[in-house]
């Protein structure tokens, strides 16, 4: 178990951990990160050193070091070291939804002149070309809709 006694994660949270995991991972998360980001999501404190993750994961350093590094690039942990201590810990962002959905909606941004560019190579009346600008207007209905919806949800977290 992990050296932090205050980390202690019980059989019926390590199986919700890994369970959790799983779905990540079926939503596309890499499965490393998946696992990783569950546990420290459930973790007494929402924050884990390095040393615990292999320890709860039972994965290598080398493991937990890709999966930080990744999930610190999406926005879901970030990196601290509190006074005194040696070991950075990982924890999970506050509002950490919030910034991967923005982030998603900055994306959805890009791709959409890429996709009208497509539509306009591709040719409109083809049907290549209503693929894509189907997809054209998916992604613009997601970045419409998007802040709208995380605004929704922030008032409905004030509101508790």
């Amino acid at each position: 178990m992990p050296t932090d006694p205050a980390v202690s994660l019980d059989d019926a949270v390590v199986r919700f951990v890994e369970n959790f995991a799983l779905a990540l991972t079926e939503a596309g998360m890499p499965r490393m990160p998946s696992r990783v980001f569950a546990a420290v999501l459930a973790s007494p404190e929402g924050s884990l050193t390095s040393q615990d993750l292999t320890e709860i994961l039972r994965i290598s350093p080398a493991a937990v070091s890709g999966a930080v590094r990744y999930l610190g690039q999406v926005g879901l942990v970030r990196r601290e070291r509190r006074p005194g201590e040696r070991r950075d810990r990982f924890m999970v962002r506050s509002e950490y939804w919030y910034e991967v959905i923005t982030k998603q909606d900055n994306r959805y941004q890009a791709m959409l002149g890429d996709l009208a560019e497509g539509v306009e190579a591709l040719g409109a009346d083809t049907p290549a070309g209503r693929r894509v600008r189907d997809t054209h207007d998916f992604f613009a209905f997601l970045a419409e809709e998007m802040p709208r919806i995380v605004e929704r949800w922030r008032a409905v977290r004030e509101a508790e």
